[in-house]
């Protein structure tokens, strides 16, 4: 056990971060190890797919290792240039860039590794492929593999799985550094990396329940790079577009599970209370963060600005995992495609209503009812005082789905909305690009979770061996239902004196995201005597209001953290499908606390006077 602390760095919060992170962290002798995280929901609906069409091709994949295909190639771009770095420094490396295909890209970074002249060893993770035995219990009809975010049943959904992959914890990744400089992974969970690392680094067993949860936390507040230090985050404007190269975020964690972030040095952002808190409220579901390996409760959670560009995280309690672990399956949706039209000035619903009928009438009768989905979104609103007519203008976004791919080929679907023109409302002008009406396949996904026991987590080193990671030997029973409360005892409104009708973001942060297709918003105060004006205000009935038409009726659950004075919202089922399948722009949830915040509000007169975010 080290009695030192894990130095250890987030290079990464997908695939298309930017590419000078791993390399330049690399430089920094003070770094233990480096994290990344180059998977979201989306890349393993589009590796798994690609994974079962390799191995509908080659009958098995067992011999994975030799295509290299299905995991993130760009992540061996990234370590080239930092290699010769890592060597010199002793930082070891732990990603999940893995994808669906693990092996693959650990044989291409022993490659260049070779090549350069290097003596790193290379490990990788599987197990988290679990198709086979997803389909196994779908055939045995013994689970109904229940949807975690609209509650329906696997019986109700009407696609074939082709791939199923499940979230992996922590100790594989432990194991791995134990023996190997670089450990390429598939789908661990992003935090699992750093908690990983830290169970490696301080010889941390299963039962470091509260060491574990603080170290899971850290993983968190690391795994999505620059969110930590000023991506995404509400007060962006007082760097008055300076924040062009934010540094990536650092964690210590010491042996008793202390954690502390920091920024990488000289770059541009920050780490305080407030960067720090848009990213932990970011992607939760509720006051318990599972881990395969570890669950952690957040709603006592704490944080202190020890120094500049330094926060200290404490008040984080461990407790044990759970018997299951969540699964996401992929399945063919068939084809989707969407046509964009600008009407501009007066009249805009009775506009769109015209061109509806026309081309809901051009489809006939025989097509209009083929499409599992079909849509016509307004998206945004003229400016009656418009001064460009830009300004006065809105986009009319066609959006279909279809089992029968012919029916969004190019002579159906887009000639249908095209050949109006001629008819149409004044005011009207169509794409002039029309490559987005023309179908194309896409993929639904359904997120469940499954049994540990069905998982065979094993390690492979560089040396040959083979490590079998067991599931956790004493995990809890969680019923799935999160905490979920309005505030006890809420303050009258008129208790902090005149209000001004003002945003709710002339005083409130927040950050938003997604899980599948559930959206998740939190909100946060700058000063403590605000704390209960938000948490008396922000109730489940308020933030409906706030949605107004986007309040569909599904379940909200919500919580408090009042260490941090914040009000966290889970919206279930809010994002239609999710990223591969949802009609909505808003596909990832990241906007969503922006329209809550520019909604207008009654603000007291002296939180306002006090200065507007």
């Amino acid at each position: 056990m080290s009695k030192r602390p894990l130095v250890i760095a987030g290079c990464s919060g997908g695939t298309v971060d930017r590419a000078r992170a791993l390399s330049d962290l690399a430089k920094l002798p003070e770094l233990n190890v480096i994290v990344g995280d180059w998977m979201s929901e989306a890349d393993m609906v589009i590796n798994g797919a690609k994974r079962a069409e390799l191995k509908q091709l080659n009958g098995n994949t067992e011999h994975l290792g030799q295509v290299r295909e299905a995991y993130h190639a760009n992540f061996v771009e990234k370590l080239r240039p930092a290699l010769p770095h890592l060597a010199a420094n002793k930082i070891k490396v732990a990603c999940n860039a893995g994808g669906s295909n693990a092996h693959g890209l650990a044989e291409a970074v022993k490659e260049i590794i070779a090549e350069q002249g290097l003596s790193l060893t290379v490990g990788w993770v599987e197990g988290d492929d679990i198709t086979d035995g997803v389909q196994s219990l779908i055939a045995s009809g013994k689970h109904k593999l229940t949807n975690l975010t609209s509650g329906k049943q696997f019986s109700e959904w009407p696609h074939k799985p082709i791939s199923a992959q499940c979230y992996l914890g922590i100790f594989g990744v432990a194991r791995a550094l134990e023996h190997c400089d670089i450990v390429v992974c598939g789908r661990v969970a992003d935090s699992s990396l750093c908690v990983g690392a830290a169970a490696w680094w301080h010889g941390w067993s299963e039962n470091s329940i509260d060491e574990l949860a603080s170290a899971l936390v850290a993983g968190h507040l690391i795994e999505c790079s620059t969110y930590s230090t000023g991506g995404c985050f509400s007060e962006f404007k007082k760097w008055k577009g300076t924040a062009v190269d934010l540094g990536f975020p650092i964690a210590h964690v010491d042996h008793r599970g202390g954690v502390e972030i920091t920024l990488e040095p000289g770059k541009d952002g920050e780490v305080s209370v407030g960067t720090v808190t848009s990213q932990l409220v970011y992607e939760i579901q509720g006051p318990l963060y599972f881990n395969s390996s570890v669950v952690a409760d957040l709603e006592n959670i704490q944080l202190e600005q020890v120094a500049k560009n330094r926060v200290r995280v404490s008040g984080i309690i461990g407790l044990p995992p759970p018997t299951t672990t969540k699964v996401g399956l992929t399945a063919h949706g068939g084809s989707r495609a969407e046509y964009h039209i600008y009407l501009t000035g007066l009249d805009i619903e009775e506009k769109v209503a015209m061109t509806k009928a026309q081309i809901i009438a051009a489809m006939g009768p025989e097509n209009d009812k083929k499409f599992s989905l079909l849509e016509f979104q307004i998206v945004g609103r003229p400016d009656p005082e418009a001064r460009t007519q830009d300004a006065a203008t809105i986009d009319l976004r066609v959006f279909a789905q279809a089992s029968d791919p012919e029916l969004l080929a190019p002579e159906n679907f887009l000639t249908w909305c095209k050949m109006n023109i001629l008819q149409s409302c004044p005011g009207l002008t169509p794409t002039t690009d029309a490559r987005q009406g023309v179908g194309k396949p896409y993929f639904e996904y359904w997120v469940t979770l499954v049994d540990q026991k069905l998982v065979k987590e094993r390690v492979h080193l560089h040396d040959g061996r083979v490590l079998d990671i067991p599931s956790p030997s004493n995990p809890k029973q969680y019923d799935g239902v999160q905490k979920s409360y309005d505030t006890q005892y809420p303050l009258p409104s008129d208790t902090w004196g005149p209000t001004v009708r003002a945003p709710l973001g002339s005083v409130v942060l927040g950050r938003s995201g997604d899980k599948s297709s559930d959206a998740n918003v939190g909100f946060f105060v700058r000063h403590k005597d605000e704390w209960d004006w938000l948490r008396s205000t922000l109730s489940i009935a308020f933030i409906r209001e706030l949605l107004a038409d986007d309040d569909k009726g599904k379940p909200i659950e919500r919580f408090e953290m009042p260490g941090i004075r914040a009000v966290h919202f889970l919206l279930k089922d809010h994002l239609d499908r999710g990223y591969s399948a949802g009609a909505g722009l808003d596909c990832l949830g990241k906007n969503l606390i922006e329209y809550l915040r520019a909604k207008p509000v009654q603000v007291p007169v002296k939180f306002y006077e006090r200065g507007v975010i």
